[in-house]
């Protein structure tokens, strides 16, 4: 079931609850919201999983304020819901910008409440390129994605969903897929991206101690190998597992592989 939770007074957030059993906790990619997890939603329930999807602020069902879109702002959101709904030991999933932000989770409030960490096509140690870091998105390729969002955002956004899935998708999915992201709200689109253009978690990945299972695309365009592989370098304990046929959305690409990966970590 849906609810709203406050983060901070006058913000509230959107969470879908639904099932018993250990918590899983997924965090969404830019510029979607937990609806893009709607198929392991209706399987953790049926394999005796909790699942617990949240739309951050200014995406999906949730509130949109006009500022504070930091990988910062969204972990304390993210540790505003678990203390309210009372969670203890739980899974934390994080894809792409979900991912970044469950890194830094894990680094600011001392992995509270985690057990495990799953990281899906994640954009960490960070999105973007610097000078010490040859990897990921160009800087200009973001921003020219912000103008683009000013200029038509739903073309921005079909553009966008043509390198999210490695695959083809049908038109009826790509549409889905496209309402989800349009759902969020244009401020937070921009400014979620600007941090994802401009934060770092090479520091908050070495704080991390529990297990730690990284999946990624071979294939992803968004967030290449390279950024799985500099995420391993910097958590020893961590464990790749390579979707071969994915881009960068292989809960998409290979959604069989995906789920029974999922479950087998979850036991």
């Amino acid at each position: 079931m849906g609810k709203y939770i406050e983060v901070e007074l006058g913000v509230k957030l959107y969470v879908e609850d639904l099932g018993q059993g250990e918590p899983v906790v997924f965090l969404h990619g830019w510029p979607a919201s937990s609806r893009m997890f709607e198929y392991q939603s209706m399987l953790l329930p049926q394999k005796g999983l909790r699942f617990i999807g949240i739309d951050f602020r200014g995406f999906g069902k949730s509130d949109g304020p006009w500022e504070n879109y930091s990988y910062d702002r969204m972990a304390d959101d993210v540790r505003a819901v678990v203390d309210k709904l009372g969670l203890e030991r739980f899974t934390l999933v994080g894809f792409s910008m979900g991912g970044a932000i469950a890194v830094r989770y894990m680094n600011l409030h001392n992995e509270h409440g985690v057990s495990r960490l799953i990281l899906a096509g994640a954009a960490a140690p960070r999105f973007t390129r610097a000078e010490d870091f040859p990897y990921g998105a160009p800087v200009k390729g973001v921003d020219t994605m912000i103008n683009d969002t000013h200029k038509d955002r739903p073309a921005m956004i079909e553009a966008f969903g043509k390198q999210f899935v490695g695959k083809q998708p049908s038109k009826p999915f790509a549409q889905w897929l496209s309402t989800i992201c349009l759902e969020s709200t244009a401020h937070a689109t921009v400014r979620a991206m600007e941090s994802l253009r401009d934060e770092d978690l090479r520091g908050d990945l070495p704080a991390i101690t529990v297990p730690v299972t990284v999946l990624h695309g071979v294939q992803d365009k968004i967030c290449p190998l390279e950024l799985a592989e500099k995420t391993l370098e910097l958590v020893p304990q961590a464990e790749l597992i390579r979707f071969e046929e994915s881009g960068h959305a292989m809960l998409f690409d290979e959604p069989d592989k995906f789920n029974e990966t999922l479950l087998a970590l979850l036991q």
